[in-house]
């Protein structure tokens, strides 16, 4: 064959090649990502703050991650976790979604994380902070754009500690989320040189905290910690106040405590101490653009719950880059997620091996509206992944 002949047939075949590879490339499907949040009941303003984190993240990448479209499957997860296998097999087995974003109860999660991993389905969790996710439940497509339990728990023992105080009593719900957290706080606060005088719990989502304020302000402890978060938290905090402890018993929380919550607590939340790998006002332009960001999409002031739904989006799309959108290249896509150092308005963070953000940990005092920064409880904290094998 003629020489020149055969260069243009070898230049036509690698043309039509590419213009096939960038045809397949750009015909892939939407990706389905399916959305269990709570959308009513005690956390219906978490889960909303979450997906309106994770649809702005989307939104700035032009409506695409990784270059792919995004179709959204929901379903309201009721913070129940009874109905949390049938809920999430909706997604999985029904909407035959790809990726799963979910949840904000530790109990619910720990059902999803259960299914996900029977399944092989990818799964951010984008609050729940239930130890497990990330400890002996960890599985390689398990992901965490949050926290466990045990780090803000664990941050405020550090706080507490740091103040001198010696004798604490702790109340929470009787869950997983509130006993892993309470846990934290024991092991730093006693590692400081406290001791935990007793525990107090009441079930979920009972708010009747009458008779176990009466017991704290028999007691007399130096100090109280705190877990509640969404509609139980803003009870708490007005009760707590009410029955006059407020000003002779310092109360202190995991940041869930007083985030989104400090415009319905009024009065009765100013000058509480909490710590959380959020505040907001950090003053980097990272944060600023997502805060002006957030309040010209949703009219609202973007929290903690929107910067974990906002990241669990960076996340997705690190992976999806890292492949060019290829999802069935899942093994490649997860390391890249595992590997990736997420911008986020917090400040940066990497993910652990168990698949957690290491992340800074913020004192933040109540002021207003805002929970504002007014130190570093702990620099880049790591979650210990107990019983994380994979």
């Amino acid at each position: 064959m003629h020489r020149t002949l055969k260069l243009v047939l070898s230049a036509t075949a690698a043309a039509i090649a590419a213009a096939a590879a960038f045809t397949a490339h750009a015909q892939q499907p939407p990706l389905k990502v399916g959305l269990m949040l709570p959308y009513t009941g005690t956390f219906a303003a978490l889960g909303n703050a979450i997906e309106n984190g994770f649809r702005l993240h989307v939104a700035e990448q032009g409506g695409k991650l990784g270059g792919r479209e995004i179709q959204f499957f929901k379903v309201d997860d009721e913070s129940d976790p009874s109905k949390a296998t049938d809920n999430v097999n909706k997604l999985i087995k029904r909407d035959a979604v790809d990726v799963i974003v979910g949840t904000v109860h530790s109990g619910v999660a720990l059902a999803m994380a259960r299914a996900a991993k029977e399944s092989n389905t990818l799964l951010i969790v984008p609050n729940a902070g239930a130890d497990a996710i990330t400890g002996a439940q960890c599985a390689p497509n398990i992901f965490r754009s949050s926290f466990s339990n045990w780090q803000p728990g664990y941050a405020t023992g550090v706080v507490a500690a740091g103040k001198g105080y010696k004798r604490a009593m702790t109340i929470t719900w009787n869950y997983a989320a509130g006993n892993e957290t309470v846990k934290g706080f024991t092991e730093a606060f006693e590692k400081g040189g406290g001791k935990v005088i007793k525990d107090l719990s009441l079930p979920f989502p009972n708010v009747e905290f009458q008779a176990l304020l009466t017991e704290i302000a028999a007691q007399k402890p130096d100090v109280v910690f705190a877990f509640f978060a969404g509609g139980g938290a803003v009870k708490f905090v007005k009760d707590y106040d009410a029955a006059g402890l407020k000003k002779t018993i310092p109360l202190v929380g995991s940041g869930f405590l007083t985030d989104g919550t400090l415009e319905a607590q009024g009065a009765s939340a100013q000058g509480l101490i909490t710590a959380l790998h959020y505040a907001d006002n950090i003053e980097t332009p990272r944060n600023e653009s997502f805060r002006k960001a957030y309040a010209l999409a949703y009219k609202a002031n973007a929290d903690v719950y929107a910067v974990q739904g906002y990241d669990a989006a960076q996340m997705l799309n690190a992976g999806l880059i890292a492949v060019k959108g290829d999802f069935s290249k899942r093994d490649a896509l997860q390391l890249a997620m595992q590997k990736t150092i997420v911008g986020s308005p917090r400040g940066k963070f990497a993910i652990s091996t168990s698949r957690n953000p290491v992340q800074d940990f913020y004192i933040r005092e109540a002021k207003g509206h805002y929970n504002v920064v007014t130190g570093v409880a702990v620099k880049q904290l790591a979650d210990p992944g107990r019983g994380c094998k994979s």
